[in-house]
């Protein structure tokens, strides 16, 4: 008998596929449908290229920083606890996780707001909807049909991912396929929402504890955080002796306890009255959240990280490098269509040159991109 809350998504209520598969195609009776979405995602190559792309710190300033590929792992891992911890279906919101930023370009945000800047006027770029385009689209692996064929809650909850950083726009796009995600609700069922507060959590966590590993965080400045200081003080009694290096983590760890409990019995609270995932869909406002409080003490937090990390000047002037990469790239693209893979030439004529073209660069990892820049503009640069 299921455990999961009625308004969870049930793996026998799932909505269906774009594409019509056989019970072999999809083991029936052996794996729900959320896990055939989940092993779909793991094995196809854009969650491979996550490895190479950042997340904050470019990958050559350090072995130890998280990649966009270990920031969603820490979201899946955030993800699957929530779920279980309210009761709702852990494996579809760890897919939901896994899959939420394969339509990230490389160098992370910077390079989001280059694309975005070079597509103006061509349908934008978002990457939240490049996600639902990589699953639908850009990956096929299956001779059947293009895309990873994955579940319509897992896709609509790409869409529908919301974080401060994440603001999709059904209008961001030309292709019809946003909107037809949307027609159900604007808001994605319980474990999609869950995926947005575990997005929330894993970077603020991590991206505290690589600002202290750069140097730019120290015990004075997240002095200024109650979230941080209550957990801080508490582990600093324990162990007073301790460098920071050697305590930092059992901190993360508590504010980490404190934000999922708090998450747990305000989203608890705001389930009253909710019956079905369609009741989910149009409550009016998210039903997975912090307390006002705590979201006070997350804010707080977050300004932190923006002053002194975010807008530190070493991830500034790398920013600024590498929107000039990707705009560099495009053009280049733009000006000879032939310099890309034959695979992508053949897709101009249906899909455009410039979405074609942002495509190629969206995909690309931090490393590739750099590479394809010494090849294209360096006169010095002699093909391995």
């Amino acid at each position: 008998m299921s455990t999961l809350a009625t308004y969870a998504v049930h793996d026998d209520r799932s909505l269906g596929r774009p594409h019509a598969e056989t019970p072999a195609d999809l083991a029936a009776g052996a794996d729900s449908p959320f896990e055939i979405d989940r092993r779909r995602i793991l094995h196809c190559t854009a969650f491979r290229r996550l490895v190479h792309k950042t997340q904050v710190f470019v990958s050559h300033e350090g072995d130890h920083f998280r990649t966009r590929l270990t920031h969603t792992l820490e979201v899946t891992a955030h993800a699957q606890r929530l779920a279980r911890r309210l009761n709702l279906n852990a494996t579809l919101a760890g897919a939901v996780a896994m899959a939420h930023d394969l339509g990230h370009p490389p160098f992370g945000h910077a390079g989001e707001k280059a694309l975005n800047e070079l597509m103006a006027g061509r349908g934008g770029f978002e990457h939240n909807v490049q996600s639902l385009r990589v699953v639908d689209y850009l990956e096929h692996p299956y001779p059947a049909f293009r895309g990873l064929n994955l579940s319509f809650e897992l896709r609509e909850s790409l869409i529908k991912h919301c974080t401060p950083y994440d603001r999709p726009d059904e209008s961001a796009t030309s292709d019809p396929t946003p909107a037809a995600l949307y027609a159900c609700g604007p808001l994605p069922p319980l474990e999609g929402q869950v995926a947005n507060l575990a997005d929330l959590i894993a970077y603020s966590l991590h991206d505290l504890e690589d600002g202290l590993m750069q140097g730019m965080l120290d015990e004075s400045l997240l002095a200024e955080s109650t979230l941080w200081r209550d957990a801080f003080g508490r582990i600093r009694a324990q162990w007073p002796d301790r460098p920071l290096v050697g305590i930092r983590r059992p901190v993360l760890d508590a504010i980490a306890d404190r934000l999922v409990q708090d998450v747990a019995e305000e989203s608890a609270r705001r389930f009253a009255g909710v019956r079905t995932a369609d009741d989910v869909r149009r409550a009016g406002r998210p039903l997975i959240a912090f307390s006002g409080d705590m979201q006070e003490r997350v804010d707080a937090l977050q300004r932190i990280l923006m002053t002194h990390v975010y807008r530190n000047h070493r991830v500034v002037r790398m920013d600024a490098k590498a929107r000039r990469l990707i705009r560099d790239l495009f053009q280049a693209y733009c000006d000879e269509p032939y310099l890309m893979p034959q695979r992508y030439v053949e897709r101009i004529a249906e899909q455009g040159l410039e979405r074609v073209v942002c495509d190629y660069v969206a995909g690309m990892t931090d490393r590739f991109c750099r590479q394809e820049c010494a090849r294209l503009f360096d006169p010095g640069h002699h093909e391995g």
